[in-house]
């Protein structure tokens, strides 16, 4: 009984000891930064900007630990206000940085750039008489961001011709489910951008919609999903589960973070065959969507690897109108696995995190008995492998020539056939291969730079005089030749120029019904979901 007593006594002491030295740790720091600011003040040769140099102390502070713990300063809060709500006050317009300017990239569908007028192609000259040129983008944004009401003259230059136009900024609400609809027969198809306070309600509006209007099963579109709020993930989960069911468990270093998340409501539809797509950007709240309908065997995941985000952030508000967002716990699929891909805390100061060893990466089950591990973000139940583009489309997109050919073609035709069926001719193409081959851009092929190393190390070793002519002759056919790789590569750059002229017409619903024409993943699901014995058979049922 004694020795009992002694080693609680023990424990206790242990514990008070470690808490005084965290307190005292703390109490330290403060005093030294607090006496380094003095000193600053006091004795530093010019003004030290204080307020600068505390962002730049906490974002390095933080920075630490790991990228989701971060530190939103007041003159930031609509970037969290954007993340959480997908709202901010604007005009509802996406922005792109080109060379010393800033252009209208895409105006939002019914929002205020595009009731003004504006156009995708514009140029942004000034904001309220404020040269933007030279700017960089995110002042930009900062300058046509504001209160719902307020006004702003935008001066752009279109066609070589400047004029002024008067926005009035308005609460833009970003959609999480920006396209739904049954796209191929009897298939409902809902793309969810985001996780914001509204995303669970929205895409249980678009699943009733889609079963209304004679949907028999449901792809839901995750790819290039960042996350957002935890509990919109459940609501998402509990369309296609029952209520009661555990979706996610949260695991801190605090207790009160350790909790166990369950459907809470009758869902709307258990049986329904459904496929979620992913893709690497898709991430956390994404991954706990796609993770519990593949662990309780509910869905077939279609795509690629997801990101490996497997942490929970809580946002805590401070003094002076600021925030900082915090990682308070890992989450945990059904089945028991966590999907975090880095280490973020058992590293060396400044190395990089490093991905989970093999070693330590574990298999699960899911309900039916499929095997899962962790570790890895989500492995999709089938794999599709997406061709990256060439180097020579990278560089055209990059160079912004297929923006550039989409706002001649905007100009230059008034009206296009609808998103679905909209090509472009040979003639389109021809007129957009003469004007890439005029660019100056340069680019080399990944074959032409191992060839080149290929070349050197047999120079060095002495074979290359006697295999001089095949080296020069395969040289030649990976040597880069834009009229030829502008034929070559023809496909997957004409799908994206069609992509951008759609959007000019179509905006955001125009681009997504253009997109399916060429989308593999798509396409695998639709084979998946058109054959119900497939469907089955890949989760065990």
């Amino acid at each position: 009984m004694k020795t009992g007593i002694f080693i609680l006594l023990l424990l206790f002491i242990g514990r008070n000891v470690q808490a005084q030295t965290n307190h005292f740790e703390i109490i330290k720091s403060m005093e030294l930064l607090d006496q380094i600011y003095q000193h600053l003040d006091m004795y530093f040769v010019d003004d030290p900007k204080t307020g600068k140099l505390t962002k730049i102390g906490i974002d390095a502070i933080l920075n630490e630990l790991d990228p989701y713990t971060e530190y939103y300063h007041e003159a930031n809060i609509e970037d969290y206000r954007l993340m959480t709500t997908g709202q901010y006050g604007g005009i509802g317009a996406l922005i792109r940085k080109m060379g010393p300017a800033t252009f209208i990239a895409e105006p939002y569908e019914g929002n205020p750039a595009e009731k003004a007028g504006l156009r995708a192609g514009d140029k942004i000259i000034s904001i309220d008489g404020k040269s933007m040129l030279n700017k960089a983008s995110d002042e930009v944004s900062s300058s046509l961001k504001g209160p719902k009401g307020t006004s702003i003259d935008i001066e752009i230059e279109r066609n070589g011709k400047k004029q002024v136009i008067k926005v009035t900024r308005d609460e833009i609400q970003l959609p999480n489910v920006p396209y739904s609809g049954i796209i191929q027969d009897q298939i409902g198809y809902i793309k969810l951008n985001s996780f914001t306070q509204t995303a669970g309600a929205d895409v249980k509006k678009a699943l009733i919609d889609l079963k209304a209007s004679g949907a028999k099963s449901i792809v839901l579109d995750l790819r290039g999903n960042g996350g957002g709020l935890l509990i919109e993930a459940i609501k998402i989960v509990n369309l296609f589960v029952p209520k009661g069911q555990t979706v996610v468990t949260t695991k801190g270093r605090i207790k009160e973070e350790n909790r166990v998340y369950q459907t809470m409501e009758e869902p709307i539809d258990v049986q329904i065959p459904l496929t979620v797509l992913i893709d690497g950007g898709s991430a956390s709240a994404s991954e706990i969507v796609a993770g519990s309908i593949q662990d309780l065997d509910r869905g077939v995941i279609v795509g690629e690897t997801s990101f490996g985000k497997g942490l929970v952030q809580r946002t805590y508000d401070l003094k002076y109108g600021s925030k900082v967002k915090l990682t308070i716990a890992k989450y945990y699929t059904p089945s028991g696995r966590c999907v975090q891909r880095l280490e973020y805390y058992d590293k060396a100061d400044g190395s990089k995190p490093k991905e989970i060893a093999d070693s330590l990466v574990k298999k699960f089950q899911t309900k039916n008995g499929r095997e899962v591990i962790d570790g890895r973000g989500i492995e999709p139940d089938v794999v599709v492998d997406v061709k990256d583009f060439s180097r020579l489309t990278a560089m055209v997109y990059a160079n912004n020539l297929i923006f550039d050919f989409a706002t001649e073609y905007k100009n230059a035709h008034p009206t296009i056939a609808d998103a679905k069926s909209f090509t472009l001719s040979d003639a389109d193409y021809q007129a957009f291969k003469e004007k890439a081959i005029k660019d100056t851009f340069n680019y080399s092929t990944a074959s032409e730079e191992i060839l080149k190393k290929v070349m050197a190390t047999a120079e060095k070793e002495g074979f290359y005089e006697d295999s001089k002519a095949e080296f020069d002759a395969l040289m030649t056919k990976v040597t880069p030749s834009k009229a030829r790789d502008l034929e070559k590569f023809a496909p997957e750059i004409k799908d994206l120029i069609e992509n951008e002229i759609v959007s000019r017409y179509y905006y955001q619903k125009g681009r997504a019904e253009d997109s399916f024409k060429s989308d593999l993943v798509l396409q695998k699901a639709f084979e998946i979901l058109n054959d119900k014995n497939k469907w089955h058979t890949i989760l065990k049922k």
